[in-house]
């Protein structure tokens, strides 16, 4: 069972308090060091590789990928540290020393613009390029999109997590539904007629629709409707770009037909905790789910009293034609710039993210999706049939990712706030609604500037 729970990190990172964003910001005073990549990559060394990984058998497999690396580079010893919050490494990376990691790997995607803008990391495009491996043509493109900015490619994926739509098939084959949606009016069709009213509460229920329903969060939602968030000046553009419009309206609408915002709310709060063995899916309260390749496994292992079928979210009518596509986040790793052994970690870093056999048999251990495309393909992967849906989404050139942002993931934090306060009625003025969101992001952006 994949025990890694990205989901969780990630929202902790959208509540970053002021004083984290300014201890983030100060790295910039460490920013690229004088030290550089002036190490000789050949001499005996030792790295220090600090990670977030904590369950046993993830720290296991962590432990299992360094040990292929110190067979193929045996003058390179790794000293691991696992269980390494976003909030530790920072101040790592601000303050340095002989302590300090050379290689960090991060769940949080959204601080990759951090990462990058605060010199915090080192640009791995020089590296890239002297090793001659070309990021585009070797990473997924929502992958390759979501570990650099501004230019500056200050991470490398290392693995990643698809979103995909679950559902449960004998609820299906009972309502007469034989496929599972492919447009969100298929999918608004089937979550009505998969869900069976039980007094003022309900006995099943389609789909939970609510934003604080476990992953429906506004950027899964927006995956499908291909969100632009900015334009090339940097200046947001939910306001402005029809998709946002489009993906807050079409969910509003799926509430509404539901029950509505209270009727949810109070069958929510009655259900199962988002991790843990009485996930509202897994007992078959709630018919269809919005998750991540993880949800799979977590599901099987409750051995539930239905047939689980899974397939790519449903997309807009009017993008019919790019269905299985999916939103793509994952961990990113790289290079602090404190460090004195650049070159030694570069030949770590490089291994762990573009060695086929490395990125497929860590797959495999710790059952998230590989963050390669020849390991996407590789007849090595070991899965249940249903987990290749992910690795399609993965590899689907349509599927989007949140582009990184100077202060992170403060502006999804922004996009989502008015996602609550407009399903529930507090907002009634979308347009007005998106208008004042989109000020705020650019309030934030020229502040963290």
């Amino acid at each position: 069972m994949p025990t890694r729970i990205p989901e969780v990190v990630r929202k902790a990172a959208f509540a970053l308090t002021a004083s984290t964003a300014l201890l983030l910001s100060t790295t910039a005073c460490t920013g690229q060091s004088a030290t550089g990549a002036d190490d000789d990559a050949s001499k005996e060394t030792t790295l220090t590789f600090w990670h977030a990984w904590s369950a046993p058998n993830e720290v296991k497999a962590v432990q299992a990928l360094v040990d292929g690396f110190e067979k193929a580079h045996p003058n390179i010893h790794v000293n691991v540290v696992g269980n390494m919050t976003d909030d530790k490494i920072n101040q790592s990376l601000r303050a340095g020393g002989s302590k300090a990691p050379d290689v960090i790997s991060s769940f949080t995607t959204n601080n990759v613009g951090k990462f990058c803008s605060s010199g915090a990391l080192i640009d791995l495009n020089p590296f890239f390029e002297k090793s001659d491996i070309d990021p585009a043509t070797t990473f997924p493109k929502a992958m390759n999109e979501y570990t650099q900015y501004d230019g500056n490619r200050c991470a490398a994926p290392l693995l990643g997590d698809a979103y995909g739509l679950y559902y449960n098939k004998t609820a299906f084959a009972k309502a007469g539904i034989t496929a599972p949606p492919k447009t969100w009016s298929e999918f608004e069709a089937d979550a009505k007629k998969l869900t069976i009213a039980q007094g003022d509460t309900y006995e099943q229920l389609g789909f939970m629709p609510n934003y604080h329903g476990w992953e429906t969060t506004t950027e899964h939602y927006m995956g499908q409707f291909g969100p632009t968030y900015f334009d090339r000046d940097g200046k947001s553009t939910i306001a402005t770009d029809p998709a946002v419009a489009s993906a807050f309206t079409l969910q509003k609408k799926l509430v509404d037909a539901l029950g509505g915002f209270k009727k949810l709310e109070k069958y929510r709060s009655g259900l199962g905790d988002e991790w843990g063995p009485k996930h509202p899916f897994q007992t078959g309260q709630v018919a269809m789910q919005l998750d991540g390749e993880w949800r799979l496994g977590m599901a099987l292992d409750t051995k539930p009293d239905f047939e689980i079928g899974v397939a790519p979210l449903p997309v807009p009518d009017d993008r019919a034609d790019q269905y299985g596509k999916g939103y793509i986040t994952g961990t990113i790793t790289g290079i602090a710039a404190t460090s004195k052994k650049q070159n030694a970690a570069w030949e770590f870093v490089k291994y762990i993210t573009t060695d086929t056999d490395a990125v497929v048999g860590f797959s495999n251990a710790i059952h998230n999706v590989p963050s390669t495309l020849a390991a996407l393909k590789s007849p090595a992967l070991k899965y249940d049939p249903r987990f290749k849906t992910f690795l399609d989404i993965a590899a689907n050139p349509h599927s989007t990712t949140s582009p990184a942002s100077v202060n992170g993931g403060v502006y999804l934090t922004t996009v989502q706030q008015l996602g609550y306060d407009y399903e529930s009625g507090k907002v009634t003025d979308l347009k007005a609604g998106l208008q004042k969101a989109a000020d705020q992001i650019d309030t934030d952006i020229a502040q963290a500037k």
